[in-house]
């Protein structure tokens, strides 16, 4: 585990050091995935497969949502 202490910007930016980036392979353009539990954050690099998966999670929660048959009566109004 590599441990390192970050300054956030006034515009609330953050840099990754260096050798934090070159150890996970990211570079410029890359897209990161934040999430944040209680009082703590992490951040992941985003693969495609796992962004996919997401993805496909979401819909199918969104789908269980919206074929609901008690909200059938609103597509009439």
């Amino acid at each position: 585990m590599e441990i390192k202490i970050i300054k956030v910007t006034d515009k609330g930016q953050i840099s990754l050091p260096v050798g934090i980036r070159d150890s996970l392979n990211i570079k410029q353009g890359d897209e990161l995935f934040i999430t944040k539990d209680k009082d703590a954050i992490m951040i992941k690099k985003v693969k495609r497969e796992d962004f996919s998966y997401l993805l496909k999670h979401s819909e199918k929660v969104a789908r269980k949502f919206w074929d609901n048959k008690e909200d059938e009566v609103w597509d009439n109004v």
